[in-house]
């Protein structure tokens, strides 16, 4: 099993590419479900990614991936098309999922594995069949399997979620295109990557109005036309990064390839800690501070603090002044990293839901264990700011969700290696 290397207390400069965004490829490939021919651009060679096109295969797509140039092309041609996604490729891969709602609306049936992924709660998919259900489709869990038909079509329904749920979201959004009549949903999912679901359905002829929380949806004839869409940037590699540099970068470190509007909370979140961030039109400018001060914040639905980059705030709040806390509002059983920093000198106390954190300390190298794709890269952070050298293990969760982790970082001369 490969393990990351890294020896730390070097500091950073350069430059940094941020890659198209995991969690805004995932829906739309499972959205070209409904197309004909799709060309998707900047996207991430990730595993998540890979096992999804996999899916899709499985499925009865036709795919090609064009590595050198971050291209998907996909066909769906009609010919034998599988409904079923089974439990070997949606194990590892919570958004595996999300073909539910597109075979459900275009097919009439869809066999799906209940999902696996990240070991942080339950993160049941409740939510998900809830919004089916109202749609007039009749679902039943069976020996790991969601079963679900809708064999005289989907109807078009009003649904509020009773909690903001992204993937509950995106696989109402993904059912209701071919739903007939008119699908309000309520209390949504308002994240940047559902937005960029919504342009794509938009280029397939859905037509969708956004407004608020809410998202209406009219029921249109899907486009067989090629169509070409380009994945919007990470926005938490962006904030990851962006950490990493506030850590240990020596003079500027650069980030390119980014819209600074689109994390406004996480920039000005940082600011108050006292990074110091100069934005441009198209990247952002970190130098390292001085002196960073405690903070006191909560997790939140966007454009609230994404609960994806808390592992890696906790990381640059161990080198802040005083104790900060951390209130995980969105799932359970995120902690899971805190223990490894622990071991590495941090002086962090988990009570209930709240993260408290006292600092500064220094931290110091040590053997420790990823538990899954954020906290694994929280280490990361911690493993560049620490004395010594730390070995970081189970490094595949890491491999799901970020591309050419150990390049961007080396190109930055952060001593870094997998082995």
């Amino acid at each position: 099993m490969q393990k990351l290397i890294i020896k730390g207390n070097r500091e950073l400069s350069g430059k940094i590419s941020i890659s198209g965004s995991k969690n805004a490829t995932l829906p739309i490939l499972a959205a070209t479900i409904l197309a004909k021919h799709v060309t998707l651009k900047n996207i991430p060679l990730v595993k998540d990614i890979f096992t999804m096109v996999e899916l899709l295969n499985f499925i009865g797509l036709k795919t090609k991936i064009l590595k050198k140039k971050n291209i998907i092309k996909i066909k769906n041609s009609e010919k034998k098309i599988n409904t079923l996604a089974p439990y070997k490729l949606v194990k590892t891969m919570r958004a595996g999922v999300l073909v539910l709602g597109p075979l459900l609306t275009k097919y009439g049936h869809a066999k799906i594995s209940l999902p696996g992924g990240c070991a942080i709660g339950s993160r049941p998919v409740d939510l998900h069949l809830f919004a089916l259900k109202k749609l007039g489709a009749k679902i039943k869990i069976k020996d790991g399997y969601i079963i679900a038909e809708a064999k005289k079509g989907l109807k078009g329904a009003v649904i509020k979620f009773p909690t903001i749920s992204v993937g509950a979201t995106e696989n109402a959004l993904l059912a209701a295109v071919k739903a007939k009549g008119t699908t309000i949903l309520k209390n949504c999912a308002i994240e940047p990557e559902i937005k960029d679901l919504i342009i794509f359905l938009k280029k397939l002829g859905s037509t969708i109005k956004l407004k608020g929380r809410k998202i209406i949806i009219k029921q249109n004839e899907i486009k067989n036309s090629k169509i070409v869409h380009n994945i919007i940037f990470d926005r938490i590699e962006l904030g990851t990064y962006m950490i990493a540099s506030a850590l240990v970068s020596k003079k500027n470190l650069t980030i390119n390839k980014i819209d600074p509007k689109i994390i406004k909370s996480e920039i000005d979140i940082l600011k108050k800690i006292g990074v110091q961030i100069t934005k441009k039109k198209s990247s952002i400018i970190i130098n390292k501070s001085k002196k960073l001060k405690k903070i006191k914040i909560s997790t939140k639905p966007y454009p609230g603090f994404p609960t994806d980059l808390q592992a890696q705030l906790m990381v640059l709040l161990t080198q802040a002044n005083g104790i900060s806390k951390i209130r995980e509002d969105i799932f359970e059983n995120r902690f899971m990293h805190v223990p490894e920093l622990k071991r590495m000198g941090a002086n962090i106390e988990i009570k209930h839901k709240t993260a408290i954190i006292k600092g500064p300390t220094k931290l110091t190298g040590a053997e420790v264990m990823a538990t899954d794709l954020r906290a694994s890269v929280s280490l990361v952070l911690a493993g560049l700011v620490a004395d010594n050298r730390t070995i970081i293990n189970r490094i595949y969760h890491l491999d799901r969700g970020y591309e050419f982790l150990e390049n961007k970082l080396r190109n930055c001369k952060a001593e870094i290696k997998r082995i």
